[in-house]
């Protein structure tokens, strides 16, 4: 980001971990004020985390990414382009880069035939034409952003779920982009456990569609 020459910052949201994150957080910080800590006093889940983070960015554009860094950081200038081009927001997709030559996509086998099945259930559920909605790497104009996550409600890692939703109710470009992507060793996704949760997520998001939950202000 440096190298760009361009504003910037980075929000680290420490969702009540129990582990060093924060104190190697608030060490970056002290030679580094682009960055910022935010830190929530008990867990809530990935959805809440990233709703806080992204309530409180400042920028034009705003991402969320993953703080393993699977998705490297480079393929934001890919996002960025599909924003150039009159996007809203643009998603990274791990499914249309498995398609294509120039990718690397290292994913464990059972994790792929997992979300191949539960992409394949998101598709016949109100989702359709978008391959991937899981991969946290999503970009979105400011804008954009503050109308998603100010009606977004889904505290687990459902929440990709309800804000792909909620842009395609209310018409906004969505953009999939393929991205490289990497799995990477002490992720806390269970494939299966967290699967399901998601699917009970996705019955709420349609139960809270159908009464109105999601209808934009006049």
């Amino acid at each position: 980001m440096r190298d760009r020459g361009q504003p910037y910052e980075v929000l680290v949201v420490d969702d009540g971990s129990t582990d060093a994150t924060a104190s190697l957080v608030e060490a970056l910080i002290a030679s580094d004020p682009e960055i910022q800590l935010i830190r929530t006093p008990r867990r809530q889940g990935k959805g809440a985390a990233v709703r806080r983070g992204m309530k409180e960015a400042v920028g034009r554009l705003q991402l969320f990414t993953d703080a393993d860094g699977a998705t490297p950081i480079q393929e934001l200038a890919r996002l960025e382009q599909a924003l150039a081009e009159g996007a809203d927001l643009a998603i990274g997709s791990r499914a249309l880069a498995s398609r294509l030559p120039d990718y690397a996509i290292k994913a464990r086998l059972h994790r792929t035939l997992l979300g191949n099945l539960f992409n394949a259930v998101v598709q016949r559920s109100g989702l359709r034409g978008i391959a991937d909605t899981q991969c946290g790497f999503k970009l979105f104009r400011r804008t954009v952003a503050q109308d998603l996550f100010g009606v977004s409600s889904i505290d687990g890692y459902g929440f990709d779920l309800e804000l792909l939703y909620v842009a395609r109710q209310r018409g906004y470009h969505i953009a999939e982009i393929p991205v490289n992507w990497s799995d990477q060793p002490g992720s806390k996704v269970h494939p299966l456990r967290d699967g399901i949760a998601m699917l009970r997520e996705l019955a709420l998001i349609k139960r809270k569609s159908a009464k109105g939950c999601y209808t934009a202000p006049q």
